[in-house]
């Protein structure tokens, strides 16, 4: 019974092993995010409604490794010192709980990668649509993968366009900028070639090119608009005060032409040097969040400093603030609809068919037996590739090591559960405060 409780609460607190090792090493408390939803998170929940998603995140985000949540107590079996390690909060929003994840995601998939280029190509959608996006981010998420993967397996299904097979690729979506603006687009990792349709052979793509990005655009454009009008013909598009001038017939006919004169970004970046380096870069896209905690410099009078790149200025590394208040309306008009999966599979790599398919791809491709499972690591292990901190060691006496005593129960969350307001979104446009209500 002690043994079982030992491993519940040890994996539990994993991250808050990671957050001990980090506060080894820092000299200086850095800024979180946690802080400044915990000096402004009440009154902004006074001023606000807040979606189900969006509290649960603030309050997550507040309480994550501290007494709220419990965790455990260590003792040094050298020296006798206790410390207590509090648990995570899984958040998939919460910018301390990104790290491990991403190492377990990224150790899983090697085994999937192909001996081959890997392509990343983006779509995104047109600012104009803002707004309607805002009130049905379930609905027009799903619309946005579902047009972005017709769209790649039907250029690569034609022969004309280079290639004529079955396409595997995958697919994650973001919905920020690096100045946390409302801006919705889909990184894709591509491999460089398809499965031919009889699956007796690989066709590798052209080098340094996979498919033309106007006519990717323009079909693009052309799936999107007709499931956009689909869904208005079905009624199942949601129209909030921000939005109501599109409710009527003409209205929307209107915003469906605006979209034909709107140019809508695909990018297409050619291969990198390397598999593992392609799916290492998509990695740091998976588990990113709106902002992390190492881009919060200050908080001060009341408004937050932060650094972004300006994509706009070669990538340069520029410093901007935000009031407070704006500064959680525009964190939180990223927080996703519960249970929406933001990272899927399609091709010869969806869920289905991957393992079947995967091997026939490496076969075909001579590319031997795929890389065997990696071990399951212990909790100390992760800890130690991610942090180069053993910690199991004492950080007091440097001796001894840490062994379990104790569960420590939750306390009161920090924040209180407000009475929820459940309507949509009164954010602006230009603003873009997340509205989903489904």
């Amino acid at each position: 019974m002690h043994s079982a409780a030992n491993t519940a609460a040890l994996g539990k607190c994993a991250e808050g092993h990671h957050s001990r090792a980090a506060r080894a090493s820092a000299v200086v408390p850095r800024l979180e995010l946690a802080d400044i939803f915990r000096q402004f998170g009440a009154e902004y929940r006074r001023t606000h409604s807040l979606l189900p998603s969006q509290y649960k995140a603030l309050l997550d985000i507040v309480n994550c490794r501290t007494a709220a949540l419990g965790g455990r107590l260590e003792k040094c079996n050298h020296c006798g010192h206790e410390y207590p390690v509090y648990c995570s909060c899984s958040n998939r929003h919460c910018p301390k709980c990104q790290q491990l994840a991403k190492a377990k995601w990224l150790e899983a998939r090697h085994a999937e990668l192909l001996p081959v280029p890997y392509f990343h190509a983006v779509f995104t959608l047109p600012h104009v649509l803002n707004p309607l996006l805002f009130d049905n981010q379930r609905l027009l998420y799903h619309l946005l993968f579902e047009c972005v993967s017709k769209t790649l397996r039907e250029f690569a299904a034609d022969p004309r366009h280079g290639l004529g097979g079955k396409l595997g690729f995958i697919a994650l979506l973001h919905t920020w900028d690096q100045q946390l603006n409302y801006h919705v687009h889909l990184h894709c990792l591509i491999p460089a070639g398809v499965l031919a349709c009889d699956k007796q052979h690989w066709i590798h793509a052209r080098p340094n090119y996979l498919f033309d990005v106007e006519a990717l655009s323009l079909v693009f454009r052309g799936k999107f608009r007709e499931g956009l009008q689909d869904a208005y013909e079905n009624k199942q598009l949601r129209f909030s005060a921000q939005t109501a001038q599109c409710k009527s017939q003409s209205a929307f006919r209107s915003l469906i032409a605006q979209l034909y004169k709107t140019k809508w970004v695909v990018y297409l970046k050619p291969p990198f040097n390397g598999p593992a380096q392609s799916l290492d870069y998509l990695a740091r896209y998976t588990q990113r969040i709106a902002i992390s905690n190492s881009r919060l410099l200050k908080l001060q009078n009341g408004r937050v400093y932060f650094r972004y790149r300006d994509r706009r200025d070669g990538d340069r590394l520029k410093e901007t603030d935000l009031s407070a208040d704006e500064f959680i309306h525009c964190f939180l008009q990223h927080v996703l609809p519960k249970a929406f999966v933001r990272l899927r599979h399609f091709g010869f790599l969806a869920n289905g068919c991957k393992q079947f398919s995967l091997q026939r791809c490496r076969e075909l491709l001579h590319a031997g037996p795929p890389l065997p499972k990696p071990p399951r690591k212990t909790v100390q292990e992760w800890m130690k590739k991610l942090t180069g901190v053993d910690v199991a060691l004492c950080p007091h006496c440097r001796v001894g090591k840490l062994v379990f005593v104790r569960e420590l129960l939750p306390q009161c969350p920090t924040l209180h559960r407000p009475q929820l307001q459940l309507r949509r979104s009164t954010a602006t446009a230009s603003q873009g405060q997340a509205g989903d209500t489904s």
